[in-house]
């Protein structure tokens, strides 16, 4: 790779840094295309030569068993995943000056937006536990700053806290992983993955550390939380920063980690299932993508699971594109709606937003797997890989099912949301030019990404040969989703209400929510209740206290005194005082 890779990457660094600096929203955009467009030509390079380059500056600080230094990796990761971010980070900031349009500190929410970006770049590009360590907690402090940007409301902060508190709970994970590897091996990521394995210790770390991140099952609930910030922060959030963190550690790592691959397996497919599931029996929009990125982060852990780490990383370029824009799209419909998130009180948005309403159906389409949109390269290529793989049928069943979900709840947000009448009033929003552009791009890349993909020179696919009806197996699990849909739509359209059932509960509570949040706290507050009451009060005192006093002087009371109600006693010590009182007197 020519020296030109890392001298564009370096101008990239530094120009985000300088935006930040100088905060304008035209010229931030205008910079944001621009570093789009120069991160092509490492691209292009990396397409024609597929070659790796390693940057290292000077030791930062001598140690006697390390020298640690900033060192960036240039590889096919970092090079593909960098025009990714910036493409999406561009469109979002672009259509942020609208949606932001009246909050009076614009600017360094535009700020805090590009911060995320550098902590995500810083990521990608990190050759040692060190800086990949610095962006790690970089992306988690921005995204608690993003989420709770509307502090005056209650749930927001509720949000940031249990953001920052999960993310938390999984970076205990890292830093012992780093801890590990510091004192056992080395910081630097070549050298980690030129070793073949390593104890299983560090690698459950990165495994608990990637499931905080990417919002795998036990630690998921923060995910749909998060939406409680603006619609551009949770667009940059489930797309390309943040989320895809935690996967894209395991995927950098995953010569190393092939001791933790049925684990990984494990918690990807039951994540992706059990979030596909919540996200049909939710009906705010956001809290439905969200889960719906919860869920898709799920199939790239399976495939993590069932090392195929390039087909993971396929998906998470791919999802990126399509999850960005069925964000912004619901955002704008927000908008205009007055801040209306509920599907049930949407409808006839196609006759009010046409164009936006056409973008969230290729959005969703794409989402689904459809022939020749970008995730059906990715998504039933996964399906194909897991068919042909030797897996147990639990995995591949529960992962098929996920898929049906995943059409059947992408299905009722059209039907509800852009079919029917107008359940309430409208603002007069236009699709106006700030809007239509970043979405028109994210939809031609949703379209196109995936068809680029497959001819690059870096796709190199096997030939498989499976029956006709097994190949189609992800298509006719996505149709009979859409079947489902349509035909629950119309039967819960005309039915009476009724008391939803326990299992409905049990997946709209987010299939783990109690857990952590109500079982858990309530079960301290009783223990908290019983220790101080039942084992200090009933116990300490009624021992050691007046009773335990009165138990212990009541044996001596009845050793020493005569008063027992027996007339021999009184008699005896009668005539015994009577006889030594005589002999006292006579003598």
């Amino acid at each position: 790779m020519s020296l030109v890779t890392p001298t564009i990457v370096m101008t990239i660094m530094f120009s985000l840094t300088m935006t930040i600096i100088q905060p304008s929203n035209t010229n931030t955009n205008n910079k944001l295309m621009l570093m789009f467009l120069m991160s092509l030509i490492p691209l292009n390079d990396l397409l024609k030569n597929n070659n790796e380059l390693t940057m290292t500056m000077t030791t930062l600080i001598p140690m006697p068993t390390e020298n640690i230094c900033v060192s960036i990796t240039l590889d096919t990761l970092s090079i593909m995943f960098l025009p990714v971010s910036l493409f999406i980070t561009w469109s979002i900031t672009e259509f942020s000056t609208w949606y932001m349009n009246t909050e009076p500190k614009i600017n360094t929410f535009m700020k805090y937006l590009l911060t995320f970006l550098i902590a995500m770049l810083t990521i990608i590009t990190a050759n040692n536990m060190y800086q990949l360590l610095i962006g790690w907690e970089g992306v988690g402090i921005m995204s608690f700053l993003l989420i709770g940007w509307w502090g005056g409301r209650s749930n927001a902060n509720t949000a940031a806290l249990q953001a920052i508190i999960y993310n938390r709970m999984g970076d205990i994970g890292l830093m012992v992983a780093t801890a590990w590897l510091m004192s056992t091996s080395s910081m630097n990521i070549q050298e980690l993955l030129a070793m073949n394995k390593t104890s299983i210790i560090p690698m459950l770390g990165l495994l608990a550390a990637a499931t905080g991140k990417s919002a795998q099952f036990g630690l998921h609930p923060w995910l749909p939380s998060a939406m409680e910030g603006p619609t551009p922060v949770s667009a940059l959030l489930h797309s390309s920063t943040m989320v895809v963190a935690g996967v894209f550690l395991l995927v950098r790592l995953n010569p190393i980690t092939q001791n933790i691959s049925t684990l990984c397996l494990i918690l990807g497919a039951t994540t992706s299932t059990l979030a596909a599931a919540s996200a049909t029996t939710h009906m705010d929009i956001k809290k439905i993508i969200a889960l719906s990125t919860t869920s898709q982060l799920g199939l790239m852990m399976t495939m993590v699971g069932l090392n195929h780490p390039t087909l993971a990383f396929l998906h998470m370029i791919t999802h990126s594109f399509f999850k960005a824009l069925l964000f912004l799209c619901s955002g704008s419909f927000i908008h205009s709606l007055n801040n209306e998130q509920d599907v049930r009180m949407m409808g006839g948005l196609l006759k009010i937003s046409p164009m936006t309403s056409s973008f969230l159906i290729i959005a969703n389409l794409s989402l689904m797997g459809t022939p020749f949109l970008s995730g059906f390269y990715s998504k039933d290529t996964i399906i194909e890989t897991m068919i042909n793989s030797h897996i147990n049928s639990w995995a591949l069943t529960i992962t098929l099912l996920a898929t049906s979900l995943s059409a059947m709840y992408s299905t009722q947000i059209i039907i509800k949301a852009l079919t029917g009448f107008p359940r309430m009033k409208h603002n007069t929003h236009l699709e106006v030019k700030n809007t239509i552009n970043p979405l028109t791009r994210l939809t031609v890349a949703s379209i196109l990404i995936g068809t680029t993909t497959k001819l690059s020179a870096l796709q190199n696919t096997t030939t498989m040969t499976m029956p006709k009806t097994i190949k189609l197996a992800a298509i006719w699990a996505a149709l009979a989703g859409v079947v489902v849909a349509n035909d629950t739509t119309l039967m819960l359209y005309y039915s009476t209400p009724k008391k939803l059932s326990t299992l409905h509960t049990f997946l709209n509570q987010l299939a783990f929510f109690n857990m952590p949040h109500r079982f858990i706290t309530m079960q301290t507050l009783k223990t908290g209740q019983q220790t101080s009451t039942e084992l200090i009060d009933l116990w300490a005192l009624e021992a050691w206290g007046p009773k335990g006093l009165s138990n212990t002087m009541k044996p001596m009371i009845h050793l020493l005194a005569q008063q027992k109600n027996m007339v021999k006693n009184y008699l005896a010590i009668f005539t015994i005082s009577v006889a030594v009182s005589t002999v006292l007197i006579l003598a």
